[in-house]
């Protein structure tokens, strides 16, 4: 039974209700008019204009046309006179500031001097702070263990770092940890273990994502809420690493510090956490959790080592910097994530990607995105896909655990040129190998792998170079010896450019006046220049003077073009802001 249509409500009122309104209106004219009758104000009586009849018409209407030009040409020069003077005091305000600005220069330059040579601090979220805590680690370690992502493990070896530790001397070995391995298909593991044994000692291992610790059970009986740690807390191959380090603990008859490395989001907090069998480092979905070394004590004779995520080289193809670099999708630039999903798609199988997230064939990775924003309602005002925010979700869902990928180990086995049979055999002495393999072969055996068809076949990108090194390390901060070496290439452009606008915009009956004061236009640009060239709290400065010098003048010539209208006054000066 079709349901009935309702009726909209009518919008006639009722005569009583039109009839209040009209004499309200009628009342308030009244009122209007009585109070503009004492204030004396009449309406101005409309020019009748001259008559047809009457003689000489057009000369009459010839100096009325005249008068009036007369009286714009008048304003048009009050309006010039104001902007002068406005001017002239924006000047003399830019000489005091600059002053100033001088007198504190030297004030900061006298104290600097006064100090002497001291070394600040380095903060903690830094590159350099990074890799010195990094180096600690390698030099503190007898075993490195370097964390790989089984899903693209020739991805997370990092050759400086294999070399650092081949080269060290001293006796250090380096182990090979293949971690989510619950993530890739059976026979992919399968093939990797066999792939890398033949370089280091590969262990296969799958961590434990989430924890319990006295808090968190605090927490829980408190609020009586159940809270399944059953898939989160499990983890695999814990008892062969542990066997492993042991094993070489006795065969050196002392205790041995272990120190795990790798690049962002591989695992290594996790894996400590596994090993000691309960919460001891801290752990989170977000990159660089860990910003310096942690000791971990597992018994009397083995002591692990966190550390920080290995600083990936800005060299590296996109699709590196996007899987391994430590920068958070949130806080980068959108340019430089929409760049680095580009890299990961085009690396990926189409037909997999597409059943993935269930959406229709696409042709590029823009598509893609938007295809994806829209199924998900991620939209913008006016309905408008929002690629950025979606192209941070599929990198962070990438960088994480959510995606179920694999990579397949190259064709045929060729070591780096650092790894010689010497240097492979020394990396394997003192292990137990054959009990390593049938450790592995058990573990493998023991976890629930996706099938192929679930997962979305990658091709890697080979070895990312990463940066160890303090002294290499390119921080995206301000520096003060860039901005020096180019102020003076700054100031001469500026000038040069202060004299074309100047030239192009004066009005030829002031040209005069504007000679007189260039001298002071230039002082302004000046000044403006040492404002740009002084780093404050929240500016960065691009590092190479060449780079400096072309982002200006791009924002110049920007500016010049888009704030110069067509019909604007000639005399006025684009360059002064008179706000």
């Amino acid at each position: 039974m079709k349901r009935p249509k309702l009726r909209k409500a009518s919008k006639r009122l009722s005569c009583h209700k039109r009839y209040k309104i009209q004499k309200k209106i009628r009342e308030h004219h009244r009122k209007v008019r009585k109070e503009a009758k004492k204030r004396g104000h009449k309406k101005p009586k409309k020019d009748p204009g001259i008559p047809s009849a009457a003689p000489f018409k057009e000369e009459l209407l010839r100096e009325a046309e005249q008068r009036k030009q007369r009286l714009e040409e008048l304003k048009q020069k009050q309006k010039l006179n104001r902007q002068k003077e406005h001017e002239k005091k924006r000047k003399l305000e830019a000489k005091k500031n600059a002053a100033t600005i001088k007198e504190k220069a030297e004030g900061q330059e006298s104290s600097g001097k006064s100090k002497g040579k001291t070394k600040k601090p380095l903060n903690k979220n830094s590159k350099k702070s990074f890799c010195r805590e990094l180096s600690k680690v390698l030099e503190a370690s007898d075993v490195v263990l370097e964390v790989l992502d089984a899903r693209d493990p020739m991805g997370c070896r990092c050759p400086q770092l294999e070399q650092a530790v081949t080269s060290s001397g001293g006796n250090k070995k380096l182990l090979l940890v293949l971690n989510k391995i619950d993530l890739v298909p059976k026979d992919n593991i399968e093939k990797w273990l066999n792939y890398l044994k033949k370089e280091f000692p590969t262990v296969a291992f799958k961590s434990a994502t989430m924890m319990k610790d006295k808090t968190m059970q605090e927490q829980v009986t408190k609020r009586h809420a159940r809270v399944d740690f059953s898939e989160t807390s499990q983890y695999f191959g814990s008892k062969c690493l542990l066997k492993l380090l042991q094993g070489y603990g006795k065969t050196q008859d002392r205790a041995i510090q272990v120190g795990v490395v790798g690049f962002p989001n591989v695992g290594k907090s996790s894996i400590i956490n596994s090993l000691k069998g309960k919460r001891a480092c801290n752990v989170g979905l977000t990159r660089g959790v860990t910003k310096s070394m942690q000791a971990v004590h597992l018994d009397k004779q083995t002591k692990m080592l966190d550390s920080p995520s290995i600083i990936a080289d800005p060299s590296n193809s996109a699709l590196a910097l996007a899987l391994r670099s430590i920068i958070d999708p949130e806080g980068s630039d959108s340019a430089v994530v929409l760049e680095g999903v580009n890299a990961i798609i085009n690396h990926c199988s189409k037909q997999q990607v597409m059943m993935h997230y269930n959406i229709p064939d696409f042709r590029d990775p823009e598509e893609f995105l938007s295809l994806l924003a829209q199924k998900r309602g991620m939209l913008k005002k006016g309905g408008v896909p929002d690629i950025e925010n979606m192209a941070k979700l599929v990198l962070c869902d990438w960088t994480g655990a959510r995606i179920k990928y694999y990579s397949q180990p190259p064709g045929s086995q060729k070591p780096p040129p650092y790894l010689t049979e010497q240097k492979i055999a020394e990396m394997q002495e003192g292990f137990n190998l054959n009990n390593l393999e049938q450790e592995n072969s058990n573990t493998v055996q023991a976890l629930k792998h996706p099938s192929p068809a679930s997962s979305i076949a990658f091709q890697s990108a080979g070895m990312t170079n990463g940066t160890i090194e303090e002294n290499k390390v390119i921080e995206e901060g301000s520096n003060w010896g860039n901005t020096e070496t180019s102020k003076e290439e700054e100031e001469e452009e500026d000038e040069e450019e202060e004299e074309e606008f100047t030239e192009s915009d004066d009005d030829e009956d002031d040209m005069e006046e504007d000679d007189d004061d260039d001298d002071d236009v230039k002082e302004e640009s000046q000044v403006q220049v040492t404002r740009r060239a002084k780093p404050g709290k929240h500016q960065t400065n691009p590092t190479n003077p060449k780079e400096q010098r072309a982002g200006n003048e791009r924002s110049r010539s920007l500016s010049f073009s888009l704030d110069k209208p067509a019909d604007e006054d000639d005399a006025y000066d684009f360059n002064t802001d008179y706000v």
